[in-house]
């Protein structure tokens, strides 16, 4: 074990080998769902080896078969927030979105092996690295307004940039896709089964090209959703929630209905500002874009939608929310002009 930064209970595994620094996530049983201290030992172990000759990659991976990363502590999150403790739980996302930031930045390759579920906060440690490689349990997902928060670590940069509107349809529905279409949508740079990562990371340990490491193995067929991008563009193309919804119910397939259902269950505001999002991300610097989200999570944190999210689909698990606003309707450009407006002495993300 290296000391360049464990963690006193071993949540994120450090080591170097050969060429190589790996970093290991290792919560299984909360399906590796990233802490503050869990943010603060990955912060550590790349700075020392960005500044480490010896290092010439860093390798990022989940423990267990059941998840990449799911997320952020969103428990602990709300158990903050609901006591009025704010700033506590703005710690936590501000320390998370410097790292996320720092990811993508960083002067190495620096490769995310993905194994099982992917979302939120794993996406941050993962899809802004130089090379992202899925295995055939990959699922991802930004569910963020299902549970009345909003798709942040860097989404607002990333998913506008995804083709035909793609990234707006993961923004609204927070649905998962498979490996095939992860990879089709350019969420991963390569596909390999999890059987090969062993071969891979001593591949990368040994010091060989990155590419010939992890390069070797065919791209799986596009999933389903893939096959819906045509849909999808005319849909989400559209500049309004209301609108996106008018399209899918105008289309009638199954796809349609089934999509236009999901989004009808999400929370009202949230579905506002990840549109908001969505058109105005595409224009952002990665630092810009990061600053937009650390806005909009302080206004979040007190706010309702949130906590009732939570309550609703993590706590009581009635899947019953009492989202405030109510409606699509009810929603004003001022309150999403409020959640978007800067703030002073606000992090540069730089």
């Amino acid at each position: 074990m290296s000391d360049a930064g464990g963690t006193a209970d071993d949540t994120v595994l450090v080591e170097r080998r050969g060429a190589a620094g790996f970093l290991t996530l290792n919560r299984p049983k909360a399906l590796n769902a990233l802490t503050l201290e869990m943010v603060r030992a990955l912060r550590r172990a790349l700075d020392a080896w960005a500044a480490d000759p010896a290092v010439t990659r860093v390798v990022i991976q989940g423990a267990g078969e059941r998840a990449f990363c799911a997320g952020g502590d969103i428990r602990r999150i709300h158990e903050e927030g609901s006591a009025g403790r704010h700033a506590e739980a703005e710690t936590f996302f501000r320390e998370e979105y410097e790292l996320n930031a720092l990811i993508q930045r960083y002067p190495k390759p620096y490769i995310a092996l993905i194994d099982g579920i992917v979302m939120g906060g794993g996406v941050g440690v993962s899809l802004h690295g130089s090379h992202r490689v899925a295995a055939e349990r990959t699922a991802f997902a930004m569910p963020e307004t299902g549970i009345g928060f909003f798709p942040d670590v860097g989404a607002t940069y990333a998913l506008p940039r995804l083709p035909g509107f793609v990234g707006t349809y993961l923004a609204l529905t927070g649905e998962r896709i498979g490996q095939g279409d992860v990879v089709a949508f350019g969420l991963a740079t390569h596909a390999a089964p999890a059987s090969a990562f062993p071969a891979i990371r001593d591949a990368l340990a040994e010091g060989r090209p990155v590419e010939t490491a992890i390069g070797l193995h065919e791209a799986p067929v596009p999933g389903p959703v893939h096959a819906e991008r045509a849909l999808i563009e005319a849909c989400f193309s559209a500049d309004t929630v209301a609108g996106v919804l008018t399209r899918l119910d105008a289309a009638g397939s199954d796809f349609a209905k089934k999509t236009a259902a999901t989004i009808r269950t999400r929370s009202p505001t949230s579905l506002h500002l990840a549109l908001a999002q969505m058109r105005r991300g595409a224009s952002l610097s990665f630092p810009e874009a990061m600053r937009l989200e650390y806005r909009i999570l302080c206004r979040i944190l007190r706010g309702h939608d949130f906590y009732e999210g939570v309550r609703s689909v993590l706590i009581d698990r009635d899947g019953k929310p009492d989202w405030r606003p109510a409606t699509l309707e009810a929603v004003t450009a001022a309150d999403v002009d409020a959640h978007l407006a800067p703030m002073p002495g606000e992090p540069s993300f730089t």
